[in-house]
């Protein structure tokens, strides 16, 4: 399933500029990761090649940057539920991609992610084809082309259907897709379902579409859902909302908007600040 979805997709290019020094050569890229969630999340990424990658650990109101090579291609989600000793080995309980912190493999369903494939023009989109684990926004800045912003409008935990639902203690924690949950050739867009003539949304894609209308619902979505974009800097935003400002890029610093209940942590070269009052004094997110 996953195969598929990638193979529709050309993904990659990651996350922003931010740094002081002089800018990169296109060797790299390098994007900012935002936990705007209530509580440490694990992102992971991987290849899609081989699926190996890096992991680390990012508490609420935290952001990072992860630094890719030029021609990068993979894809970025977060583990949730994580228990990882000294040595950095353990387990979660959504996104697991191995058995340490630093990632071996691809992220286990349910998992919200965002796709990515760099080149002279970058291509990006967010896929709830593996399930739903917290929403996950991307914000292209200063780049040329469509460079829309893509992700969800709210938690799909929070109605995600009973036969989907996958849950610890009776708590929600993710919501599977069909395809995982059914295996059938319908949902999964297989054998005479695997074009976009016959593989059409069901009316679970459609609950998955209306929290997150500009992300891939199940493997033959709407091609819109794919955006390209080139000379953009990346913001990924676990647990924020198209609907938000997230971030702005101004003289190389990264300033993000967040609501009261999230505590961003400055660096030694970057920002992440500006009260939630000024949130329209920004640009508005289309």
């Amino acid at each position: 399933m996953a195969n598929t979805h990638i193979a529709l997709l050309k993904l990659t290019s990651i996350f922003i500029v931010i740094t002081s020094a002089p800018e990169l050569c296109g060797s790299s890229k390098t994007f900012t990761l935002v936990n705007y969630c209530k509580e440490t999340i694990w992102p992971g990424v991987t290849r899609s090649d081989n699926h190996s990658g890096d992991g680390f650990t990012l508490k609420a109101g935290q952001s990072t940057v992860y630094t890719a090579p030029d021609g990068w291609s993979g894809r970025i989600w977060a583990r949730t539920g994580c228990n990882f000793d000294s040595g950095g080995n353990g387990k979660c309980q959504t996104g697991g991609c191995g058995t340490s912190i630093n990632c071996t493999g691809p992220g286990n369903p349910p998992a919200t992610s965002a796709d990515f494939s760099l080149g002279e023009l970058d291509y990006y989109d967010v896929s709830l084809v593996n399930g739903f684990n917290l929403p996950i926004v991307v914000k292209a800045i200063n780049g040329t082309g469509n460079c829309s912003t893509v992700g969800c409008d709210g938690d799909l935990r929070q109605n995600c259907p009973s036969e989907l639902a996958s849950k610890d203690n009776d708590k929600v924690i993710g919501c599977r897709s069909a395809c995982d949950v059914f295996n059938t050739d319908e949902y999964c867009c297989r054998g005479t379902y695997g074009n976009p003539a016959t593989c059409l949304p069901s009316n679970y894609s459609k609950i998955f579409k209306q929290v997150c209308p500009a992300a891939y619902s199940f493997a033959l979505d709407d091609p819109t859902s794919l955006i390209t974009c080139s000379k953009a800097d990346f913001v990924v935003v676990f647990c924020g909302s198209r609907n938000q400002t997230t971030c702005s890029y101004h003289d190389k610093q990264a300033v993000c908007n967040r609501s009261k209940a999230y505590k961003a942590i400055p660096q030694s070269w970057w920002i992440l600040m500006l009260p939630l009052t000024y949130m329209f004094s920004l640009w508005i997110m289309p």
